[in-house]
């Protein structure tokens, strides 16, 4: 015989036999039986409603997260474009003498408020030694 995936019996025997077991089921057996089958589908029914909330929600704070994404973005953008212009004006008052101060308003010399992962504490100490004693030419 060839076994096909199905709902319901395979041949008529095996549907005979399912019809005269059913009919033979006790009364409360029956009964326990559509019970189970009406649980089984209201379980269904509620775990498919509570999967449409849950993908709901998800599509809401994925919306959100995207806004805030866009708002930081733009926030940066707009920071950055103020530092740019600031550094293209203060280079343009360049005098002998300032350098250094020019290079200590760009590095951030305190390693507590740095907010890089970098280790930058050698090219720190290179640049505070340069300081205080030039290269000599």
């Amino acid at each position: 015989l060839l076994f096909k995936e199905s709902n319901g019996p395979t041949d008529a025997y095996a549907a005979i036999s399912q019809v005269d077991r059913l009919q033979s089921e006790p009364e409360s057996i029956r009964k326990w039986r559509e019970e189970q089958k009406e649980r089984l589908e209201q379980l269904d029914a509620n775990s498919r409603k509570q999967e449409a909330e849950w993908k709901e929600k998800a599509i809401k704070e994925l919306e959100e997260w995207y806004a805030r994404q866009d708002e930081k973005l733009q926030k940066t953008k707009v920071s950055n474009r103020a530092a740019e212009e600031a550094f293209v004006n203060d280079a343009e008052d360049i005098f002998p003498g300032t350098e250094w101060e020019r290079v200590a308003q760009l590095c951030d010399f305190n390693p507590k408020s740095s907010k890089q992962a970098k280790d930058v504490s050698r090219m720190r100490s290179v640049l505070i030694s340069l300081k205080q004693a030039p290269l000599v030419r």
